[in-house]
């Protein structure tokens, strides 16, 4: 009979732990300022996302061409589906933004999102300046808040890119760890970003911090306005690292919600 319970006790410890895991964050004294819980159907709402379109590679050698159609972004049931699609070899997908519609300095960003599967497949959460303050890329910063390659299944990666601290000299600070289940399961992939430290967040727990190294625009842009952005890249430098799967004939990133908090 102690066994029995001791089981049951265990079962619920283990129900309760993974609901923990699953859990957002919201720091004390932030304020929602800005969401889409993506509650109509249809296109993405236009009063809250543009559309990077075209096909030149995006300067990561990617194959897709980006577009608006309802073929490659479309809400249903509560749901925002960003869709890679394979053409005869043709691939199109969608790069959603809030440039010049929204955009913030500092806050707590959060988006609970469902990822691809599927070797050649490079979603990515991340952040990008409204205008390029301190020149262009990466003088000017780039927040990466999730980023996950096919080949490398489970394993989420999460950066900041700066003039001294980039991936072209190989100095870029970030963190990578496996992450159960990213294509099976929705997640919360989060980012609080303040004045003195940026810190990442899976699943409401901290998953990388990284404090402001030196005050100066070089080692630390991050002080002005930055937008979001969500896509599905398809191949490229490190997306296609190991090949694209020939039999891959879409793959869909589904987006519950994103959540924008700031300070009172």
């Amino acid at each position: 009979m102690k066994i029995k319970y001791l089981f049951i006790f265990a079962a619920c410890l283990c129900v309760f732990s993974c609901a923990q895991k699953e859990a957002s964050f919201v720091p004390e004294g932030y304020n929602l300022v800005w969401s889409d819980e993506f509650d109509y159907e249809g296109e993405p709402d236009k009063e809250k996302w543009a559309y990077s379109i075209g096909g030149n590679g995006w300067g990561n050698g990617e194959i897709q061409k980006y577009t608006d159609s309802r073929d490659n972004s479309f809400v249903k049931d509560g749901v925002l589906s960003i869709v890679a699609k394979n053409n005869n070899g043709m691939w199109t997908s969608a790069r959603l933004k809030t440039q010049y519609k929204e955009s913030w300095t500092y806050g707590y960003i959060e988006i609970r999102a469902k990822l691809p599967v599927g070797v050649g497949t490079w979603p990515a959460l991340w952040l990008m300046p409204e205008f390029d303050k301190y020149g262009g890329w990466p003088r000017s910063g780039e927040i990466d808040i999730m980023e996950h390659v096919g080949f490398d299944q489970d394993v989420i990666h999460t950066t900041i890119h700066s003039s001294e601290f980039n991936h072209k000299k190989n100095t870029q600070i970030g963190h990578s760890a496996k992450v159960r289940n990213v294509s099976g399961k929705y997640h919360t992939y989060a980012v609080n970003w303040t004045e003195d430290y940026i810190e990442w967040f899976v699943d409401g727990e901290s998953f990388f911090k990284a404090d402001k190294t030196a005050d100066t625009v070089e080692a630390w842009p991050f002080n002005h306005n930055f937008y979001l952005i969500m896509n599905i890249a398809i191949g490229g430098s490190w997306g296609g690292q190991e090949g694209i799967d020939k039999n891959l004939k879409q793959a869909v990133m589904n987006v519950d919600y994103v959540r924008v908090y700031q300070k009172q």
